[in-house]
């Protein structure tokens, strides 16, 4: 008797280990647009990597922007890339849109903000890859930024003008537009 309980608590405490271990796992894991296209094994992948203008940044950073397609097969997909020394932000066709629409908003916002004289104010917007863009205020001037990527240092790029942002993004757009057809 004592000894099927013990078989019995035993299996039961691995069963439980195991399975924390595998919800743990999947809760931990994150994958962007660009990782879930191009993780799917047995198929041939293919990239090419069109150049655009650089971005020009307000501390003369040097950031490099181009267009990604990347085949899967008979899939496809095009991403806009903003390359910062080991920060590499991939954006997806569909959020580059999300962006545009979002800078309109921000730029509306920017005068009121700059009026409130705020110690400091925050305003962002954050694709569902992580990719940030956006103002903040502190005494009396704005910088504009975007950040590359959720984690790692050295992935914040500063911009002096919203023009800056708007003009490579609507590039980046018209560019994916262009190589679609």
């Amino acid at each position: 008797m004592m000894f099927k309980r013990l078989v019995l608590i035993t299996t039961l405490s691995l069963f439980s280990i195991s399975t924390f271990s595998q919800v743990a796992k999947k809760e931990g894991t994150v994958t962007t647009k660009m990782d879930a296209f191009t993780s799917k094994t047995g198929s041939i992948i293919k990239i090419v990597d069109t150049k655009l203008p650089k971005l020009k940044t307000t501390y003369n950073a040097t950031v490099e922007t181009r267009i990604r397609k990347i085949s899967n097969g008979a899939a496809f997909a095009y991403f806009f890339q903003i390359v910062k020394s080991n920060s590499i932000a991939s954006i997806e066709y569909s959020d580059l849109i999300e962006l545009l629409k979002a800078l309109q908003v921000l730029k509306n916002e920017i005068n009121s903000d700059i009026t409130s004289n705020p110690d400091y104010l925050d305003n962002t917007f954050t694709t569902t890859d992580g990719f940030q863009m956006g103002y903040f205020c502190s005494g009396g001037k704005t910088s504009w930024y975007l950040k590359l990527d959720k984690s790692g240092s050295d992935n914040t790029l500063f911009i002096s003008d919203s023009e800056v942002i708007e003009s490579s993004f609507t590039e980046a757009k018209n560019k994916m537009a262009e190589l679609k057809k």
